[in-house]
């Protein structure tokens, strides 16, 4: 009796097991398991708020990450033109120790076939001398080796296989600097799409934070920034200082540049301070060194080399062009160099203030030396 009864009462069903329907056994367990996870998953967002929109950037933030971002692909830029430098020279040496490489060769196979003939006429007469049928065998570089021999050969002879052993060894040293600048080559090229990777990313990143913002706040950031001389918002006045007038309140016509060079401490660098005046206006473009748009040590490098001096393409290598000069003896003309890794630079025009190609988006502009941490300033020579 007591077994028929039992036989008759339903199985006990855990509470989240009926909340999830019927079905087998194996299709409840899973509803069970799911059943939990979203249970924790809505008890985490309800405790730890991580179910809460993500509150937007305000301006101020987004200019400060924006800035950041172009400090830091600025950085990238640096490198990218000390790589892109360095692979031109490469490039360069490669090529013409090719070309030394094949002008070498021609010389030796004539002194090979020199050889050849004499060769040839020592067998009709008798025999070939020992020591030139060695330098014609596979492995010349034996004979080479063991200078004694060439006191067995006649005088003529000698001196064509002494010059066909110089030959020889300087076409194998000329091969040899080829393949060593071929392979410097190739890992700068390396270092090059690196950097060009990074320089892309960090840009885009900071052009998707400025998307973030509306029209008006991009206009009340430029309007701080050209208050300033210029920072992050710059995309609103890209053609701004072209010519007469200001530029972040500052004149900028010709009457300020010939004010500007007249202080400059020589010819050269009055020049260059009248080549960064007529740059003013001009797109800043990474790796760019003119003549329609440069990117920072681009607009130094063009400014100075009008002046009739060579700079190097760097601002790292630019800081020393020359000798360094204290912040408090500034004279236009001078570079004026920013960050503690050297990574950008302006040209400085007097009273505090210089000209720079900030980053992209602004044009090459006046703006005052304290905007940015200084780190050092040069007068190049």
């Amino acid at each position: 009796m007591t077994a028929t009864v039992a036989s008759h009462r339903k199985p006990r069903q855990h509470p989240l097991v009926s909340l999830t329907g019927g079905g087998s056994r194996s299709a409840r367990t899973a509803r069970t398991a799911a059943t939990l996870a979203l249970a924790g998953a809505a008890t985490a967002t309800t405790f730890d708020g991580t179910g809460q929109a993500v509150p937007e950037p305000t301006p101020a933030q987004v200019k400060g990450r924006v800035d950041a971002l172009y400090q830091e692909a600025e950085v990238a830029t640096q490198k990218y033109n000390g790589a892109k430098e360095a692979a031109d020279t490469a490039r360069q040496e490669l090529s013409r120790l090719q070309d030394e490489a094949a002008r070498r060769t021609r010389k030796l196979n004539a002194a090979r076939g020199e050889l050849g003939t004499m060769a040839a006429s020592q067998y009709r007469s008798g025999g070939v001398d020992p020591t030139v049928r060695l330098l014609l065998s596979a492995d010349p570089q034996r004979y080479l080796d063991g200078a004694a021999v060439l006191e067995r050969a006649g005088s003529h002879q000698a001196t064509a296989v002494a010059g066909y052993a110089r030959r020889l060894g300087s076409v194998r040293q000329v091969r040899q600097r080829a393949e060593d600048t071929a392979e410097r080559l190739v890992g700068t090229e390396t270092a090059l799409k690196k950097h060009r990777v990074t320089i892309v990313r960090k840009l885009d990143a900071a052009e998707q934070l400025l998307d973030r913002l509306t029209a008006e706040q991009r206009r009340r950031m430029a309007g701080r920034d050209n208050s300033r001389g210029g920072a992050a918002g710059d995309r609103a006045d890209r053609g701004a200082g072209r010519g007469d007038g200001l530029l972040g309140g500052v004149p900028t016509g010709s009457g300020a540049a010939a004010a500007a060079s007249a202080q400059a401490p020589n010819a050269r660098a009055a020049q260059a301070v009248s080549f960064a005046y007529g740059a003013l206006g001009k797109p800043y473009v990474w790796g760019a060194t003119g003549p329609s748009a440069y990117d920072c040590s681009g607009l130094t490098q063009a400014a100075w080399k009008s002046g009739g001096v060579s700079l190097p393409r760097t601002t790292y290598t630019q800081v020393s062009s020359g000798p360094r000069i204290d912040r408090s003896q500034l004279a236009p003309g001078d570079l004026v160099f920013f960050y503690s890794g050297i990574s950008h630079v302006g040209l400085y025009i007097g009273d505090g203030k210089m000209i720079h190609a900030p980053h992209p988006g602004a044009p090459v502009r006046i703006a005052p030396i304290d905007q940015m941490p200084f780190a050092a300033a040069t007068r190049p020579a």
